[in-house]
């Protein structure tokens, strides 16, 4: 941290700082969203170019929102929230 945003920090009793490693994939809610699309949208497919990257990715993520059951699970398996009750 720069010493001016530890200042920051010093300043606010009431915000508590988590310092994160630079590169935690484990943490990284996108990361299981990359997973599933490569597990669903784009397993086992040869693409043309890339455009047609582009579009089988755009599909799989329009797909995925609608699936809140998977996209929490990305999130819960971070272990930065709770699993709902």
């Amino acid at each position: 941290l720069t010493a001016g945003m530890r200042r920051y920090i010093a300043e606010r009793d009431w915000l508590t700082v988590y310092q994160l490693p630079p590169y935690a994939p484990d943490l990284n809610p996108v990361e299981g969203i990359w997973s599933v699309l490569r597990r669903t949208t784009t397993a086992n497919r040869a693409f043309a170019d890339p455009r047609d990257l582009i579009t089988a990715v755009r599909r799989g993520l329009r797909q995925l929102q609608y699936r809140h059951d998977v996209l929490n699970g990305c999130l819960t398996g971070t272990g930065l929230v709770l699993a709902p009750p």
